[in-house]
Formats: structure tokens, sequence, C-alpha cells
């Protein structure tokens, strides 16, 4: 019999916190990751003009550039040319250094303290060129970091700063609990900067997300109203045919029995068919759906939805171009749900407006143009979710039409749709005609 051997939490916790040392601080220490510039879209830099904002994006760079010379500078103040090399270049060459190889600064940086002790610069770990290069190494590295990482830096630097000050035999003054401290306050205010940002930039992507699931919902919707709207239309013209291919055969004396089991086949695919389509509309209509007790509109009912409109508070006028001709009940019921919603969009968003709704019957098909003057009252908050344009969209697009919808040049707004329609054998060109209401 096998024992399985588990392993206490204790042991557990520090091979985590050994791997994690692992991943942040040795992994791929001396790698190259040169520093990006920075963002300009702030409250500050975005007031700037183009030429500034493009020299602000390296503003960081000036500034780690900057405390480099700065750390220079004081090396030399202190030791003069002697010690300068380990003093004065070599820390602020792991200051820039942070630049291009964030992590090996740091390595660098712990490094120099033994060599600057050896060297004879100075009786302890730190001096002020050294210790304010470390700092800046800590805070440039925990900025392109991450927090857990600024965690391991400053937890590094205090136990080696306190090796070497207490077991290396140098009896210097206590400088690592001012580093500690120092750092201590330097790295939590990078921590609370970073975490902010991350969590803007999680806000930021959500809302991304979920303004994307919502559009792709909301199309998923407006088809599956379009495909509640024309199951009638469909499921019509399936049982006539299914009526059709029954009832022909008694028009014929004496039919052929092959004849009669064509019309047999017709009318069984028709009738299966129509359950098919039922079926589906059972998967896409919602549970509180209910069917709607009249036919679905047509164009030859827009006088009332005109009358409707304008009792609400939008004056509109209709004018007819072309040979009017009856059109598949698609097309009719497209068109009418286009005019429906473009009115509806009017009325909610230009007040006090009036509207034209021109209708264009061409040999290729059907053209619309809805458009409204600018509102002469305050708009008031829409009710609607706002994706009326998207279902005129879907619409059009399902009879393989074009449309755009654009703002005019008075301030008003304007929906023009074509609706391809191939010509019927029977149709022949017609005298343009014009109706007005």
């Amino acid at each position: 019999m096998t024992q399985t051997k588990t392993r206490s939490p204790e042991l557990r916790v520090a091979e985590e916190a050994i791997a994690g040392l692992r991943q942040d601080l040795v992994h791929d220490a001396f790698a190259y990751r040169p520093m990006g510039p920075m963002r300009t879209d702030g409250v500050l830099t975005r007031r700037l003009s183009e030429g500034l904002r493009a020299r602000a994006e390296w503003t960081p760079h000036a500034v780690v550039l900057a405390a480099a010379l700065l750390v220079f500078m004081i090396g030399f103040s202190i030791t003069g040319n002697a010690g300068v090399l380990v003093s004065g270049l070599m820390p602020a060459a792991c200051v820039g250094m942070t630049l291009v190889r964030p992590v090996g600064a740091f390595w660098m940086s712990m490094a120099l303290m033994p060599v600057s002790m050896v060297a004879g610069s100075s009786d302890g770990p730190w001096v002020q060129s050294t210790f304010f290069a470390h700092l800046v190494v800590l805070v440039v590295v925990a900025a392109r970091t991450k927090p857990r990482t600024a965690a391991w830096l400053w937890g590094l630097t205090v136990l080696f700063g306190t090796l070497l000050e207490n077991v290396g035999g140098w009896n210097a003054g206590p400088s690592t609990p001012a580093m500690a401290v120092a750092s201590a306050f330097a790295l939590l205010l990078v921590c609370v900067v970073q975490i902010r940002r991350e969590a803007e930039r999680e806000v930021t992507v959500q809302r991304t997300v979920t303004a994307v699931e919502r559009d792709r919902r909301t199309l998923l919707e407006e088809r599956t109203t379009i495909a509640r709207e024309l199951h009638d239309v469909v499921a019509h013209h399936m049982s006539v045919v299914a009526i059709q291919a029954e009832a022909a055969p008694y028009r014929v004396e004496n039919p052929p029995p092959e004849l009669e089991q064509a019309f047999l086949t017709i009318r069984e695919n028709a009738v299966a068919a129509l359950t098919e389509l039922r079926r589906v509309l059972g998967v896409v209509r919602a549970e509180d759906y209910e069917a709607p007790d009249a036919p679905q509109p047509t164009l030859a009912e827009l006088d009332g939805l005109l009358a409707n409109v304008g009792e609400a508070g939008l004056p509109t006028e209709k004018t007819v171009t072309g040979a009017v001709r009856e059109l598949p009940q698609g097309v009719e019921l497209s068109a009418y749900r286009i005019i429906q919603e473009a009115l509806s969009n009017s009325l909610r968003h230009a007040p006090g407006a009036t509207a034209k709704v021109e209708i264009g019957y061409v040999l290729g098909g059907l053209g619309l143009r809805v458009v409204n003057g600018p509102p002469t009252a305050p708009a008031k908050p829409s009710p609607g979710a706002g994706h009326g344009i998207t279902g005129m969209r879907e619409r059009v697009a399902m009879l393989n039409g074009e449309m755009t919808a654009e703002t005019t040049a008075e301030g008003g707004y304007e929906v023009t749709a074509f609706i391809p329609v191939p010509a019927a054998p029977s149709d022949a060109p017609a005298e343009t005609a014009g109706e007005q209401t």
C-alpha cells in the first residue's frame, strides 16, 4: 500500500515564494526591455500642442537620465577624480540601465554595494551617491514591473544591507534603516499609482467588452425580431403552396399517376417546411412574445402611420414617385418598419421639427428617404435602447440593399435606403407618377 505524503502549508508557501522570486527577479533578469514612451492622453498632456505632446512622451526617460547625471555629480563631489568610478560613474550607469534592463540594473546596484566598500570609498554599504542611485533604481524598476516585484526589491535590499553592516565587519552608521524607510514610502507610492492605473485599465477594458457584447446582443435581438415578423409572410406562402399542390390534381381530368405523385411530394415538402419554420420560430421567440393578431403591415397602411405620427407632434409629408406596384411582402414589411423607426427617432430626438417621407418605385427596386428638420425644442431623454439604426441596417442588409444615415447641413437627420427588387416578367416600363399628401 502506497502512502501519499502531503506537504505542509508552510512548505507550500515557501515554494510559492521562491517560485515568485525566480519569476520576477531571476528569469531573464538581463533581458532587453526598453522603456516605452509615456501616454499623452492625461489631463495635462492632452492640452499640449502636437509638437509638445510628441516630446512629452519621453519625459520619463529624461527624468531617469537627469537622475543618473545627479548621481554622478554627487559621487564626484564626494571623492573627486580618485574614486569617481565607483562612487559616481557606476551608480549612474545602474540608474541609466533601468531604461533598457530594469531587473538587471537592480542586481548591478546590489552588487555595487560591497564593491564600494571593498574599494575603500565607504565604510558601509551606502554613501550619498549609492544611496540615491539605489533608491532611484528601486522606484524605476518597481514602476516598470508588478507590485509583487516591488516587495521583493525592498526585502532583498533591506536584507542584503543589514548583512553587510552587521556581518561584514564594517562599523558604519546604520544607514540601512534609513534606506528601508525611504524606499518603503517610495515603493508604496509607486504601487498605489500602479494599482490605480491597472484598475482604470481593467475598467476601460470591461467597458469596451460590455459595449461590444451589448451591440452584439442588440444585433441578435434585431435579427430575432425580423425573423418573427417575416415568419407570417413565409408561412403564408408555404401554406398557399401546400393548398395549391393538394388541389391541383382535381383540376386536371384523369391526371397521370406521376403527376399526382409529384403534387403529393410538393405538398408534403411544403407542410414539412412549414413545420420546421414554426419549430425555428419557437426557438427564437422570447417567453413573453405574443404573436400579432393582425397581418404584418405594408406600405399601403403608411397613411395611418403618418397620421399617428402627426398627432404625436411630427407633421410629416409623403411623396411617392414612380409606378406604384405590389412588392414582395418581405420588402413591403421591411420598408414600412424602416420608415416607422426613422419617424420614431425623429419624434424622440427632434421635437418640434417636420419630416418628409419619400418613396420611389423604380424597375430595379424601391427607394426610401426619411428626413427631418432641426429640432425647435430641447430633446427629452430617450426611453429606447438607442439601437434603431442597427435594426434598419439589418433589414436593408437582409434584402441586399444599401442604407445611409447621417445629419443634414441644416441640422436635421436623413435616412436613405434602397432595396433591390427583381422585376417580374410581366412588369413593363410605366410612366412616372406622383402622389403627395
